[in-house]
Parts: structure tokens; sequence; C-alpha cells
């Protein structure tokens, strides 16, 4: 099992990290959970309820990904899906930030634009990070569904999620890869339902 990055590699090493973690994510995984967050967001956005999705850094652009994917298109022609990265406003980001705390940027957009029968969906590899713990915080009393995808075990979001997607690796880069295939695998069966 060759999931440690932490020294160099050669690329076929990486290549193999990469495979032995998507292998372990599926039969980790097993079809249950995801096809739940399937469901739960499928059901969401055919009653025209939001999909709110955050994260930091890297999980900020996977973020924007998913929306992107289902604003958008994933792979068929359909009407656009109501998807919103809460990671994309600067100036909301910026302005909450600097006038209260980062912690809760997200929160704040939760309270803005979430609403019963919504789901929340938060990226965070080590599933500690403080803003998207605390807009599960939020989503939860709003009567929102919660996902995770997290690296192993969930952290924090374990407790606050109703559906936990975590990768079973600590390797931020490695849990990052297995996402985008737990995320296009979702975009392409959500759109498959709703067209």
């Amino acid at each position: 099992m060759a999931t440690d990055l932490s020294s160099p590699v050669c690329f076929a090493d990486y290549i193999n990290a990469s495979v032995d973690v998507l292998q372990r994510t599926a039969d980790h995984l097993g079809s249950g959970r995801l096809d739940e967050a399937i469901t739960a967001v499928t059901r969401a956005l055919g009653q025209n309820r939001a999909l709110l999705v955050c994260g930091n850094g890297g999980s900020a652009s996977d973020a924007q990904h998913i929306t992107g994917e289902l604003v958008g298109r994933f792979l068929k022609e359909r009407r656009g899906l109501k998807a919103i990265c809460l990671s994309s406003n600067a100036a909301v980001l910026t302005a909450w930030a600097n006038d209260y705390s980062y912690d809760t940027v997200f929160a704040r957009q939760v309270e803005a634009y979430g609403e019963p029968g919504g789901v929340l969906l938060g990226l965070s590899t080590s599933g500690n990070s403080k803003n998207v713990v605390a807009a599960f915080e939020v989503a939860r009393t709003m009567g929102m569904t919660t996902i995770a995808m997290t690296g192993e075990g969930g952290g924090k979001l374990a407790a606050l999620s109703d559906i936990l997607l975590d990768v079973p690796s600590r390797s931020t880069p490695l849990i990052q890869q297995a996402h985008i295939c737990l995320y296009h695998h979702l975009c392409e069966r959500v759109e498959a339902q709703l067209i």
C-alpha cells in the first residue's frame, strides 16, 4: 500500500498510490452512502431547493467545479440546476472575514441561501475546517441535509453529517483526487435523474 507521499516518489509510484486510494474508497463506501448522497441532492434540486457547496483551498476549487457542472452541464443538455458555491463571491468572503470572522464566512451564507429541504455539501480533507464545521452547524438548525466529503474518519464533520463520504487516506492530494471521482459520479447520476 503506497499511500504516503511525504517523500519524493516516481510517477509510477504516485499513480499506484492514487489507484490504491481509489480502490480503497470504492471498497470503503460501497454504493450505499454515495447513493444516499445522490438521492438527497437529486431530491433537493428536483424540488428547486438549493445545493450549497463549500470548501477551502483546493476544496474551494472543487466546490466551484461541482456547481459549474450542475448549473451548466455535465454530460447532457438540460435545465440549469440551483447549485451555489459559497467560496466564489469575493466581496462576501472578504467583507465578512474582515468585519467578523473567516470562521463563519460559510455559515453566514448558509443563513442567506439555505432552506429546509436543501443540501449543504462541504469538502474538507481533514474534516476539521472551522468554517465548514460552522456552516454544517447552521445548516442542521435549518432542516438541511448535510453531506461531507473528507479524509479518513471525517474529523469533526463526521458528527454533523447526515451522509459522510470519507476517503480512507490521510494524504491531502490523494483524498482530493478521490473527491473528484466521487463528485463527478454524483453529478453524472444527478443529471441523469433530472433530465
